[in-house]
């Protein structure tokens, strides 16, 4: 047997097996049956021109957002609070780009501006509920689903989702600071004596926090989209998402680090155009997994429909 024949006959043998094997989540739909409607979404999806609108959409959102809860911490009387979150952003965000905008957020939350604070509560939410509209939107332009809710509904919904995610990302940072704070009065008193304890306490506070990522996720998948029959809050999609979302954010950051030349070509504003790739890929695979779950429901109701 040729080497052609030997990989025509593996590909075959895979082919059979995966009409018969079905992966958790998957409602024990044949994987070879997803498949079929996963390549279908994705070609017929435009998947990056989708993900390139919510970039630039969540783009106009995130700076009157970010200006928003800045302008609020020198209202809270809480000791080293201001160093804890510029300790926070430099762990999530590249060095580039954090460094690139350092000062400002450093001048935003130590120094207390009323007139900017209103003025940028009423941006952020005419911004936010836009940003989130336009992922419905680019949701429901699956090449699956069709929309059939009216516009104000909609917007109800972006109005909904607009306040549980950020309830969801202000959990998320207390929960990422008010550790940090946690963990230091703990040693200050010798309650952890150990390292692996600390470790362990390290561990914990991310693993939530990944939990968290994964939950508001599953929020998006769940409520966002109009579909005909709703899918589990806690989807394969999510899952995928949430996984490949980490992936990706550690990897790039470590590419921006360490390769990435982007200060050299476009000097300042390259913290601005790190920012807006890594957005974008993070919505191709936010789009990924919300396209994986879409097929996985796609197939479950065709298959009930030959029973």
């Amino acid at each position: 047997m040729t080497i052609k024949a030997k990989i025509l006959s593996g590909v075959h043998y895979l082919i059979n097996k995966s009409k018969k094997i079905s992966f958790p989540g998957f409602q024990k739909v044949p994987i070879y049956e997803v498949g079929e409607f996963f390549i279908k979404s994705l070609r017929g999806g435009f998947i990056t021109t989708r993900a390139a609108s919510i970039a630039f959409h969540m783009f106009l959102a995130i700076f009157p957002g970010i200006i928003f809860l800045f302008t609020l911490i020198p209202y809270f009387p809480v000791h080293n609070l201001e160093t804890e979150i510029m300790s926070m952003l430099s762990d999530i965000m590249p060095d580039y780009a954090f460094l690139t905008f350092k000062e400002t957020i450093a001048d935003l939350v130590t120094n207390q501006r009323s007139g900017l604070l209103s003025i940028s509560m009423l941006t952020v939410l005419y911004f936010s509920i836009n940003g989130v509209n336009n992922l419905i939107t680019t949701f429901n332009n699956s090449a699956l689903i069709t929309e059939k809710r009216s516009w104000w509904k909609q917007r109800l919904i972006a109005l909904a989702l607009t306040i549980i995610l950020s309830l969801l990302i202000a959990t998320g940072t207390t929960l990422i600071i008010g550790s940090r704070f946690a963990i230091n009065y703990l040693l200050e008193l010798g309650i952890i004596k150990e390292s692996r304890v600390l470790y362990l306490l390290f561990a914990g506070k991310w693993v939530l926090t990944i939990l968290l990522f994964y939950f508001s996720i599953s929020v998006l998948y769940f409520v966002a989209p109009a579909k005909r029959e709703k899918w589990r809050f806690f989807s394969v999609g999510s899952s995928v998402a949430t996984l490949f979302s980490i992936i990706f954010s550690v990897g790039f950051s470590i590419y921006v680090n360490h390769f990435g030349r982007y200060n050299k070509f476009y000097g300042s504003l390259g913290a601005i155009i790190v920012l807006l790739l890594w957005i974008y890929f993070l919505a191709i695979v936010l789009l990924i997994g919300f396209e994986l779950n879409n097929s996985v429901q796609s197939a479950a109701l065709k298959d009930k429909t030959k029973t």
